[in-house]
């Protein structure tokens, strides 16, 4: 997941021209997936986060099996987890060192970086697990995955919950998020209270 540290810089929040893209896929068979609809919200965080431009984000649904493999390979837990961000933080190419950078030299144009698609990161979903805990988390599974979905981005987006400070931060934009672009009002008061708990 992401870190908030000190001297490490957010993600870029407005790409080259064009919109924000959200790329949805879902490669489970378990739990039918609204596709347009995370889409949508999805969108609509971005839009809250101050997302412009040409920006790209991937929301992908998988199964345990997969999800546990993932989160093994990149957070040493064999076994599935509910949702994992891989933030991409739009690395600029002109200062990065080795065979990849990018040089200049008489034929070469001056890059601008602004000028590119903002390349935020994935989204990774696991549908069966949300099942699982959602009536002991958001309380049921549509609040779940739109809980689920709204971290993953804030993650991808450079947020996180590594302190007492940033878990209350980090949760209240959770919650305004959801009241603005899922639920169209107040949190239900189940979910309010489960969620300033912690559980």
């Amino acid at each position: 997941m992401a870190e908030n540290r000190p001297g490490v810089s957010k993600p870029r929040r407005v790409g080259g021209d064009g919109e924000p893209e959200i790329f949805c896929a879902d490669e489970q068979n378990e739990v039918d997936i609204d596709l347009p609809k995370w889409q949508n919200l999805a969108l609509n965080v971005l839009q809250s986060e101050g997302i412009r431009g040409a920006a790209e984000m991937t929301i992908v649904f998988v199964n345990e099996l997969s999800m546990s493999e993932l989160n093994e390979q990149y957070m040493g837990i064999a076994k599935p987890t509910d949702v994992l961000a891989f933030p991409l933080d739009a690395v600029d190419a002109a200062r990065t060192p080795g065979p990849g950078a990018m040089s200049k030299g008489p034929d070469r144009v001056s890059l601008d970086i602004n000028e590119l698609p903002l390349l935020l990161g994935d989204v990774v979903i696991c549908p069966t697990v949300a099942a699982n805990q959602a009536s002991s988390h958001a309380g049921n599974l549509d609040d779940e995955i739109a809980l689920l979905l709204v971290h993953g981005m804030l993650h991808v987006l450079g947020a996180d919950h590594d302190t007492p400070v940033t878990t209350k931060a980090m949760r209240g934009r959770e919650v305004k998020l959801l009241e603005e672009h899922h639920w169209k009002g107040p949190a239900p008061a189940n979910f309010r209270q489960e969620h300033q708990e912690g559980n």
